[in-house]
């Protein structure tokens, strides 16, 4: 029998309780035995603004998940051509690991949007998509080939966002944990609402 693992990528900046609470609802689901955590280091479509340092990301999703033995956090992505598309990095894990069922981790809004990805027709021949709700997200407004392979998972969604903790100077303890809160407070990150 297959192993079943997910794959739950993004910039993670920062990782926050949305995201720990989104990855506890997909290991929950029964449908994958693994989660890998999976940091993107340039998302094609986030080329808005300045990333904070991999590094950093890479630290602060190690804190947050340190407590999870069936999470993996990878930067696989790292070693991979730029910029990171998901296709490529779902034929990578593909060719190295023939003997797994991968399931593409995402919130309900990236599945309204999942028609306009990189060869997304092909990312779904190689995977089924596992989606846990988000606060705003209306099924009707997603491409009906994408729902038709997406699976909707139990999840009590949570509304906060990175780019909400970035902008604010206010202090963000209530949607961090206090292991990430402490690492952004000694490294002095997101300080100037950035």
């Amino acid at each position: 029998m297959k192993k079943r693992v997910g794959i739950f990528g993004g910039s993670f900046d920062p990782v926050h309780v949305g995201h720990i609470e989104a990855a506890h609802s997909f290991l929950e689901s029964g449908l994958i035995d693994q989660l890998i955590v999976l940091l993107t280091p340039e998302p094609p479509h986030k080329t808005d603004r300045e990333k904070t340092d991999y590094t950093h990301r890479l630290k602060m999703l190690e804190i947050a998940f340190k407590n999870n033995q069936n999470v993996i956090i990878s930067d696989i992505e790292q070693s991979l051509p730029k910029p990171s598309y998901t296709l490529q990095t779902v034929e990578h894990l593909h060719k190295n690991n023939s003997d797994t069922l991968y399931f593409l981790c995402l919130g309900g809004d990236s599945i309204s949007s999942f028609h306009t990805w990189h060869r997304y027709a092909e990312i779904l021949d190689l995977c089924t998509l596992l989606a846990v709700e988000r606060p705003g997200f209306d099924k009707e407004s997603a491409d009906k080939d994408v729902l038709e392979k997406t699976i909707f998972v139990e999840h009590k969604p949570l509304d906060v966002s990175s780019t909400y903790i970035r902008e604010s100077k206010s202090n963000q303890s209530d949607r961090l944990t206090d292991s990430v809160a402490e690492y952004i407070n000694q490294n002095n990150l997101y300080q100037n609402g950035e």
